[in-house]
Parts: structure tokens; C-alpha cells; sequence
């Protein structure tokens, strides 16, 4: 046992950090819980004093005074007067925390057991480290230096005031919160052309829970499902999970080609703002097509408006806006403009359907989290998400120009399809170009693309598609990223 003033014990005990996340206060506060959860601090020893302790972490004074009186609050310490700090012997009342102990292998076969396959569908490109990478032209992930932080603490401090956790702490049951809805009907939705009762909106966990619930609740074994070939794989194994079949169709300069539609599709998921992956917007006649074509055959159409979030020059409105029979199911997200690892969408459908839903989310997750949903309304009624949305705006168009003009001056031979708006530009590689091996040799060299390969239809195979992102990588970075991405294209082991 450390001794009060064995300096090397007590600071071995209590580690600090500067690369933490955590605040020094945090660290002082978790370490020395830690040391009296597991019994290395007895209740006859004095803790340091707050200067002693102070001067030996290199921490300011009064840090250590807070740390030491948050955990007086707490009931881990006691304070007795002209002795200092002791360990609260209440809290050592319940059993010490019992050692790990190895466990045996597992002879339980769990793959001959599920009833699902989602691990042999197409995993997520493999990124996990993308913030370490010098070039990351990655799809999907957000800028630090563009995130509205301040703004963000600002509405979760708001949230949590006394009165705003009256409003989201209770268990909500199968309910959103009804300010979160209000700002979806009021300011997300009118800018995509989109009037909507409050019951015909519904909040998910971002685009893909959405997507997860609708094959759930409406798709039965055998249903068919049209979608875009290329397009948005997760979707199509989503589709699939649920017993569906998806049925692939081409896409070229104006979107989906509704005229390939099999009639006897039973759904039709379509991305019509932004084509995922190529960015192409379905041209207007192809949106009255497909309305005037779901109608005849009775298909339900999924509109995911994807990427659609940030301001274009010449916006479409979206087709739910188009709709006036009730077969469009809309689904948007706040990932593209706030941040993905938020987790928050919506859907916008027929109010017995969002009904249905809200009775199947109560029996997955009840509802998204509701601090969340209060944070994130107020994000959007003070104004937030609408300067947000300019300010992302203007960096991305700056940003797909800077890689346009780097892939026209180093990469020539690729075909890049010049889309306005959106957060990803597509292109195609000469004849023979394996973009999977490109992708490999280039992460050596700090660049991080993704091969097109899956986004198709069928077995993964070499392709010479890829998309490249930008919201992730900044403007000084793009030029020397495809140097070097040029650089490794160039070398003739890329050919397949």
C-alpha cells in the first residue's frame, strides 16, 4: 500500500495524460475511483495533499481541489478536518471486484445457428484509421475543422438545463420529441419540397435504420425490390436480409432508367437528388415516369435523398414532394450536414404507415436517444443548421472544383463526372484498371480512396470505378493527394 507521501506510488496510481479526451480534472477523478474500487487506497491512509498531489502531476492547484470535492459530492471521499482526505468506508461495503478469470472456447456453432447471413454480405469499406491518413478522400466522414462545435455545446448545454431534461428524460415509449419534429416539418422539409403532418414523420437512427424497419415491416420473403445498379450496397443488403430480391437496373447520364423497371416489381428504391454512387440527379421526366409508373403497377417507392442535404445551384424538389398518390416512403438524415456518428434520420410517409413503424421501433429500440432529439432541435431552431449547411456548401463546391481541375491536370486518362453539389466525385479508370489494387498501393502512400466494385450487382470483382469523397479532406491537401495517387496509378502492376 502507497504510504501518504511516497510520491512514486501516488502518481503511479494516478496517470494523467495530455493526448486524453478527457478533461485533467476527469482523469484525476477516474484514476483515483479506480485505485478505491480496487482496493489500493486503505481507509486509514490520507490521500496527498491538493498541493502535494498537484505539484507531483504538473497539474494546476485548483484542479486538483475540484477533482478532490467532486468526489466528496460523490460520496468516495470524506473531508476530516486538519487531516485530509480519506476513502469513504461506505463505498467499500459491496465485495471487491472479482479478477477476471480465462474462459474456455466456445463449442457452440453460432454460424450453423443464425438464421440470417449479414456476415457474409459486403462489409463497409475498411477506413477505421482514416483521420491518421495524409490524403483521405473518404466518403461519408466530416471534417473536424468544419464541425460547428461551439454551436454544438451550446445546444447541449441548453439541453441540459433543468427544465429541458424535465422534457426529454422520461421514457418516451414509441414518441419523438415533438420539438425535433416540429423543426424537421418547419426547416428540413420545405427546402426539399416536402409539407407533412406531424404523424407522418417519424425519427430513426440515421437513413439505414429507416431502410431496416421499412424491409421489417413491409417486405416478405420473395418481395422484389428495383434499384439502381450501381447503388447503394447497404440497401441492398438490407433488402436482402429480409428475404427480398433485388433486381439490378442500369443507370446512365439522367439517373435510373424507369423504362427497365421489371412491371412486376413489388418496390423501387431509388436515390434521385444524388445517384449513389455516380452523383447523376433523375432527370424530371424520369421523376413524372416513375410516379406515373408506380401508380399503374402499384410499386412502392423508397426515395432515399441522398446527399441532398447541402445547397445545390438548380435543386430539384424531392419525389415525395412530387407524390400525390402516397407511394413515395422519403428518408433523410442530418449525416451529411451535422455528423454521422450522430445517428439521426428521418422518415416521411402516409400516417398509418408511420404508425406501424413507431409500434415496431417501441419493440427494437423504443426511440432514438431522446437528449439527442432535444439537442438536435434546438441545433436547427436557433438557426445552426442553416448556417451550417452554407458554410459546408461553399467549402465542398471549393473543394470539388480543387479535385476536378488536380484530376484533369495529373490523372487525364480518368473519366470524372463533373456532378455539381454533393460530397463524392465518381470516376472511371483506363480499361483494365483494378481500382482494389489501386486502393491497396495507395494506402501505402497516405491516400485512401474506394474501389466502385461494390457498389454493382453480383459477385465483387476488379473494376476500374471509384469514388473519391471530400468532405473529409481538406483544400490544401487534395492537389498533392492525387500526386501521389497519380503517381501509384501510373505503375503498370495496377493493370489487372
Amino acid at each position: 500500500m502507497p504510504t501518504r507521501n511516497d510520491a512514486a506510488l501516488w502518481t503511479g496510481l494516478i496517470k494523467i495524460s495530455s493526448d486524453s479526451s478527457q478533461t485533467l480534472q476527469a482523469q484525476i477523478r477516474q484514476a483515483i475511483v479506480s485505485a478505491i474500487l480496487d482496493r489500493q487506497i486503505s481507509l486509514s491512509m490520507p490521500l496527498p495533499s491538493c498541493r502535494i498531489l498537484a505539484d507531483k502531476l504538473g497539474v494546476a492547484r485548483g484542479t486538483v481541489v475540484l477533482a478532490f470535492q467532486q468526489l466528496v459530492d460523490q460520496g468516495f471521499l470524506i473531508a476530516r478536518e486538519r487531516r485530509g482526505h480519506f476513502v469513504n468506508p461506505e463505498v467499500l461495503t459491496a465485495p471487491p471486484r472479482p479478477s477476471r478469470k480465462p474462459r474456455g472456447t466456445s463449442k457452440i456453432d453460432w454460424k450453423a445457428r443464425r438464421q440470417v447471413m449479414a456476415s457474409e454480405l459486403p462489409g463497409p469499406p475498411k477506413n477505421e484509421n482514416w483521420m491518421q491518413s495524409s490524403y483521405p478522400f473518404v466518403y461519408g466522414q466530416f471534417d473536424p475543422a468544419l464541425f460547428p462545435t461551439a454551436e454544438w455545446r451550446e445546444c447541449n448545454r441548453m439541453a441540459l438545463a433543468v427544465l429541458e431534461i424535465r422534457n426529454w428524460a422520461a421514457d418516451m415509449v414509441d414518441r419523438d420529441d415533438p420539438l425535433l419534429i416540429e423543426q424537421i416539418q418547419a426547416r428540413l422539409l420545405p427546402r426539399r419540397g416536402i409539407f407533412a403532418n406531424p404523424d407522418e414523420i417519424i425519427v430513426t437512427l440515421g437513413a439505414q435504420n429507416a431502410l431496416y424497419m421499412l424491409s421489417t415491416l413491409l417486405m416478405q420473403r420473395g418481395a422484389r425490390v428495383a434499384m439502381e445498379n450501381p447503388g447503394y450496397p447497404d440497401a441492398r443488403s438490407i433488402f436482402r436480409l429480409a428475404g427480398a430480391e433485388t433486381l439490378p437496373v442500369r443507370v446512365d447520364s439522367e439517373g435510373m432508367d424507369i423504362d427497365a423497371i421489371p412491371a412486376d416489381a413489388d418496390f423501387v428504391f431509388v436515390t434521385p437528388s444524388h445517384h449513389c454512387p455516380t452523383m447523376v440527379p433523375l432527370s424530371r421526366q424520369r421523376r413524372q415516369t416513375l410516379l406515373s409508373r408506380a401508380d399503374e403497377h402499384d410499386w412502392i417507392v423508397i426515395e432515399d435523398d441522398y446527399d441532398s442535404q447541402l445547397a445545390d445551384e438548380t435543386p430539384q424538389e424531392a419525389l415525395k414532394g412530387l407524390d400525390h398518390a402516397g407511394r413515395v416512403i422519403y428518408l433523410g438524415s442530418m449525416s451529411k450536414t451535422l455528423a454521422p456518428g450522430l445517428r439521426l434520420g428521418y422518415l416521411v410517409g402516409p400516417a398509418d404507415l408511420v404508425a406501424e413503424l413507431r409500434a415496431l421501433r417501441r419493440f427494437m429500440l423504443r426511440h432514438p436517444p431522446a437528449n439527442n432529439q432535444r439537442a438536435v432541435a434546438l441545433f436547427l431552431s436557433l438557426g445552426h443548421h442553416d448556417a451550417l449547411v452554407r458554410r459546408l456548401s461553399t467549402a465542398f463546391e471549393e473543394r470539388r472544383s480543387k479535385l476536378l481541375e488536380a484530376i484533369g491536370r495529373f490523372m487525364p486518362e480518368w473519366e470524372a463526372a463533373d456532378v455539381p453539389g454533393g460530397t463524392s466525385i465518381w470516376l472511371k479508370g483506363p480499361e483494365g484498371t483494378d481500382t482494389r489494387a489501386l486502393a491497396k498501393a495507395a494506402r501505402g502512400r497516405g491516400v485512401i480512396i474506394e474501389p466502385g466494385s461494390r457498389f454493382f450487382d453480383g459477385p465483387e470483382q476488379s473494376s476500374p470505378y471509384m469514388r473519391l469523397g471530400i468532405s473529409s479532406i481538406a483544400v490544401q491537401h487534395i492537389e498533392p493527394g492525387i500526386r501521389e495517387l497519380s503517381a501509384v496509378a501510373s505503375r503498370r502492376s495496377i493493370a489487372a
